[in-house]
């Protein structure tokens, strides 16, 4: 029992003594393939060398290598650069590059805006739309061509020559439409908008009337005038009662004093009689 409890703690301690010194010989080895690789990175770097930049990047960021002359270095960032689209990965996320002809990308074969010269469809970039469709030079996209339309025709205006209605025997009526689309550069292009016609009435005299500024100038004259006569006679009206209402006072004083003057004569007539 001794025996076997001995033989087993060296079985032990060999192995431990072995995996020891496997993991004394892959710190060796990263020595040797990163002899500066640091753990206190900055910009987002999980591990860093001096020469490379970032070599891992700190989780939920991207890792792209971007060029510097005929160096390449590597930087950890939150979203991928224009012309680059992002993938993750269990272990790593990375930038991946776009097509040529693609601006940018959701995927490398779907491409969300394409470069100068290149016009896109459904995720690809052309040099020529398909068929049916017609370069838009404003979104640099191909779309579809649109024909111009329009409303229904108008009722016919009544019978105007010069802009009246009457005076005249022959004349013309107008009708007239709207546009409810544009056309696009390739689309039909939009008919007439309005026509005309001839058209034959009895005619009618029109009625004599003041144009412009003078007539309403005259008018406003012989309203101010007619106003200013009414003024006058009311006025003359309200003076001829003042006056007739002061002729009956001034009566009215003095019929008194002759009624009481034959009463005094009476009076004095008894009074010689009795001297």
């Amino acid at each position: 029992m001794q025996l076997r409890l001995i033989s087993w703690f060296f079985i032990t301690l060999n192995f431990m003594e072995y995996i020891g010194s496997q993991h004394a010989s892959r710190v060796r080895r990263q020595g040797r393939m990163h002899p500066n690789v640091s753990q206190g990175c900055q910009g987002g770097c999980a591990t860093c060398s001096d020469y490379n930049g970032c070599l891992s990047c700190k989780p939920r960021l991207f890792f792209v290598l971007e060029r510097i002359g005929m160096k390449q270095i590597g930087v950890c960032l939150s979203s991928c650069p224009s012309g680059y689209y992002g993938t993750r990965y269990p272990d790593i996320n990375k930038c991946a590059k776009c097509k040529a002809d693609c601006d940018t990308c959701f995927t490398r074969n779907f491409c969300t805006k394409c470069k100068s010269g290149f016009y896109l469809y459904s995720g690809k970039c052309l040099e020529n739309c398909p068929d049916g469709l017609e370069a838009n030079n404003h979104t640099m996209e191909c779309t579809s061509i649109v024909h111009c339309e329009t409303s229904e025709w108008s009722p016919w205006s009544p019978c105007m020559k010069k802009g009246k209605t009457c005076g005249f025997k022959r004349g013309n009526e107008v009708r007239v439409r709207e546009i409810v689309q544009h056309p696009s550069a390739r689309g039909n292009p939009c008919p007439a908008t309005s026509e005309s016609r001839k058209c034959i009435v009895q005619r009618k005299r029109c009625q004599k009337e003041g144009k412009g500024k003078k007539n309403r100038e005259e008018k406003r004259k012989k309203s101010n005038k007619d106003e200013s006569k009414e003024t006058r006679q009311e006025s003359k009206g309200r003076a001829a009662r003042r006056q007739n209402r002061e002729q009956r006072e001034n009566n009215n004083k003095t019929q008194p004093k002759k009624r009481k003057a034959p009463n005094k004569e009476q009076d004095l007539a008894p009074v010689d009689t009795a001297h």
